[in-house]
């Protein structure tokens, strides 16, 4: 259950009217007329008035447009909504009740910035005075003093998160690593992404392009166990996609040279990293730079599939499906040739089936597959790993390498420590951002718990093709499977 439950909802209607329109070409005559519609007053739901609802709204339709919110734009596809998070009341130290009003007043002795003063029950800490040093916390003998980190301060994996002089919540560009996991966190909604909602819908409404949908392999058990890659593929094709591939065929793609890279570096005596988690790459440029030549040059499965469509069809326009915020800063940010030109969320390509009145339908039989066993476990923690180490198998090039499986930011951030160190024991780091991995990404449709088995049931249905012996059905040799 996220934080933010209603602010969801709120997202998905704003998604959903903005959709509505674009399919129009009614977005810029009538976008204004959103924020009274679900806004209609005369009071407020949630906020202190109609008007800063209505205001929030606003911004959240620039965000659905692809834009800044305000009027600066930083460039992140991360963005705070300050009309929001201007009601979080938070102050990062508190006087609890616990206080005494002791004589002592330890508290008061320690702070040096003489924001403590005493009160009639108990002291009082002025927030316009307080540095958040954390003395009087440390000092207090009855644990009276709290520290009281806002949520999306304490979720951020890289301390990228601090406030202006007016409490506004400012994300640091330079250390954020899109993984998006202060937007949940947040029980404003203060913190939302960028999306290109309305550039896909304008490229399927394109008579002259050939959109194509790539969906994640994090999608199985998302929706059920009745709805198969095969359902998705019906569905795009309804909605105006000229075509679908689900991206665990990348995976296989991506698998087998990332095992040749594994295999090299071994040989040499050299520690690499995988590449397949952007958030994770956001990580190792970002905070451990003297590392970045151990990112391997493998590309990405989505770029692998996108390549190869392109490699077919130049004109092609790729978009893919999946739970991951960080996948938009691949796209935006790495600027990798070749790359998919859009990426959508679940709730954004929901709201663009919504708006063209486009459902999943229940596909009884597994008919569809594109991928093996491993390029779909591609989406959990540990299944890059399982699969290069299948390829190596496969190629009969196996080697005894040991590989750190990196699960979730903190465990990244411990791997990457140690390797900066030279004190990593293992061979080789696949480093998922996301707990659980990309099915534990912050757009997931499903609580990765509750897909599990919906999700195990697809899989299991799943043929027992190989990694090479499925890309013996593709023109490799036709793109570059490396960064150029």
């Amino acid at each position: 259950m996220y934080a933010d439950e209603n602010v969801i909802k709120i997202k998905h209607d704003v998604l959903y009217e903005v959709a509505k329109l674009a399919f129009a070409g009614e977005l810029d005559e009538k976008k204004d007329q959103i924020a009274f519609e679900l806004i209609p007053g005369p009071k407020p739901q949630f906020r202190c008035c109609i008007y800063k609802e209505r205001e929030i709204i606003r911004q959240r339709i620039r965000l659905a447009e692809g834009k800044a919110p305000g009027a600066i734009d930083d460039g992140n596809v991360i963005q705070v909504i300050s009309s929001a998070c201007a009601d979080c009341p938070i102050s990062s130290f508190v006087v609890t009740e616990n206080c005494q009003n002791c004589m002592g007043k330890a508290c008061i002795n320690a702070c040096k910035f003489g924001a403590i003063e005493p009160g009639r029950d108990r002291s009082h800490i002025d927030s316009t005075k307080c540095k958040e040093c954390g003395r009087c916390a440390q000092a207090c003998p009855y644990n009276a003093i709290a520290h009281l980190k806002r949520p999306c301060k304490s979720s951020c994996p890289v301390n990228a998160i601090t406030y202006d002089e007016n409490g506004i919540t400012v994300i640091d560009e330079s250390k954020c690593i899109r993984c998006g996991k202060c937007i949940h966190s947040c029980p404003f909604g203060a913190i939302a992404s960028k999306t290109y909602l309305v550039d896909v819908i304008n490229a399927i409404k394109d008579e002259g392009k050939n959109v194509y949908a790539m969906a994640a392999p994090a999608t199985e058990g998302q929706f059920g166990e009745q709805i198969t890659m095969n359902s998705w593929k019906k569905a795009m094709k309804d909605l105006g996609f000229k075509g679908f591939i689900e991206v665990g065929l990348g995976g296989d793609m991506t698998a087998a040279y990332e095992a040749e890279e594994w295999a090299e570096a071994y040989k040499e005596g050299k520690k690499k990293v995988t590449s397949c988690c952007p958030a994770f790459v956001n990580m190792v440029r970002k905070h451990y730079p003297e590392l970045a030549d151990c990112v391997s040059t493998t590309i990405s499965p989505m770029c692998a599939v996108s390549r190869m469509i392109k490699a077919k069809d130049p004109d092609a326009v790729t978009v893919f499906i999946g739970p991951c915020l960080a996948k938009k800063s691949e796209v935006k940010d790495q600027a990798i040739e070749g790359n998919a030109d859009y990426v959508l969320t679940y709730s954004e390509i929901h709201a663009i089936m919504k708006a063209k009145n486009i459902t999943l339908m229940p596909d009884e039989e597994y008919t569809y597959q594109e991928s093996s066993i491993y390029g779909k476990r591609f989406a959990a923690s540990g299944g890059v790993t399982a699969a290069v180490l299948q390829s190596l198998k496969e190629s009969e090039d196996e080697i005894d390498a040991k590989v750190c499986k990196a699960n979730g930011a903190a465990e990244c951030k411990k791997a990457l420590l140690l390797m900066k160190a030279g004190r990593l024991p293992e061979d080789f780091i696949e480093g998922m951002v996301c707990d659980g991995g990309c099915v534990g990404g912050p757009s997931s449709h499903q609580d990765q718990l509750l897909a599990k088995k919906p999700r195990e049931a697809l899989l299991s249905q799943a043929d027992d093709r190989g990694i090479h012996q499925n890309l013996e059905n593709y023109d490799m040799d036709s793109f570059s499977m490396h960064r150029e």
